[in-house]
């Protein structure tokens, strides 16, 4: 046993888990006397450990190597198709909102486009003595020899002029494709453009049925004797729309925009009947926006409507009558 003690004590020198005693410093009794006290190892603890596992060099390896190899290890195929099913799951979610935002965007963006064209008419109005602004003017009386003029410019057969339109030196805006006078909900290319020059034109509608009866392309035949209204003539001007979403279906694969807005029933000279080619568009997730003459926007539900195309969503606000959006003194016509 005493042997045992002594190789025990031996194994524990070497691992220097035991000081070994300095020779010609006396024993302790003496060192103590001189003031030199012994000192406990400072790690006493993990020498003790290395020693309890015997200083197993290659056990202490293989633990490192195993935690070094669980380190590296990747996703297994379950955990990347787990991870791959939740992040379909997010974006499935996702994805209606954000549409949602998107359309919303654009409802905004077309209504502020929308309030800039009623500002201009009312500038307009200023300047004329509180005239509305013509639709067009398409006679010999007004423009000569010269190409139609239109509330957004003119359409010749190479160029459109937007510079010429009535509208002009209130906004001063180029027709571009991505401009004021384009709805972002009908981008170029969802649409068949109207005019020889088949460019960017409008694709909002100008009330001119109401508002100036005698210079409205198309129509002026049938209601030219109808007065031209001035900003203080409008009867109801918060509810009379101004400019509107616009477009009109005549058959073709798409909608051909329309710078006109036309009321649900028209003018025969004798009577009123109904309006086979409506123009009022409802685009915005079936609704559509509109300007009013007293210059603030508003949206109308489908459900508000008449619908004449189903595949474009284009139809006339209100039961079929033409007031009080369009023209709200038709039954004293």
């Amino acid at each position: 046993m005493r042997a045992g003690g002594y190789e025990s004590r031996a194994r524990a020198v070497r691992a220097g888990m035991v000081p070994q005693p300095q020779r010609g410093r006396g024993t302790r009794a003496s060192q103590a006397r001189k003031g030199s006290v012994l000192q406990p190892h400072r790690d006493t603890h993990a020498l003790w450990h290395r020693f309890a596992i015997g200083g197993n060099v290659e056990l202490r390896d293989n633990v490192a190597t195993r935690h070094s190899r669980r380190a590296r290890r990747g996703f297994t195929l379950i955990e990347l198709l787990v991870v791959i099913a939740i992040i379909a799951l997010l974006i499935s979610v996702m994805l209606p909102a954000l549409s949602a935002a998107r359309t919303q965007g654009k409802s905004a963006v077309c209504a502020s486009r929308l309030k800039q064209l009623g500002v201009g008419l009312l500038m307009y109005a200023h300047d004329y003595e509180g005239r509305m602004m013509p639709a067009a003017y398409t006679s010999n009386a007004t423009v000569g020899t010269g190409a139609p003029i239109y509330w957004w410019g003119t359409n010749a057969t190479a160029v459109v002029d937007h510079t010429k339109g009535f509208v002009w030196p209130y906004l001063q805006v180029p027709l571009d494709a991505d401009g004021v006078m384009e709805c972002p909900e009908q981008p170029w290319g969802s649409y068949q453009p109207q005019g020889a020059a088949q460019q960017v034109t409008s694709t909002y509608g100008y009330n001119g049925y109401y508002l100036s009866p005698a210079h409205t392309p198309g129509w002026s035949f049938a209601i030219g004797n109808r007065p031209w209204q001035q900003a203080s003539t409008v009867r109801d001007p918060a509810r009379v729309f101004a400019f509107a979403d616009a477009v009109i279906d005549l058959g073709g694969s798409l909608p051909r925009n329309s710078a006109l807005l036309d009321p649900p029933v028209l003018y025969q000279g004798f009577g009123w009947a109904p309006n086979g080619s409506p123009t009022t568009s409802f685009r915005h997730r079936n609704r559509t926006h509109a300007v009013h003459v007293d210059g603030h926007v508003d949206s109308y539900g489908a459900a508000q409507a008449i619908i004449g195309s189903e595949r474009f969503q284009i139809g006339s606000v209100g039961d079929g009558g033409n007031g009080p959006h369009y023209v709200p003194d038709w039954r004293d016509w």
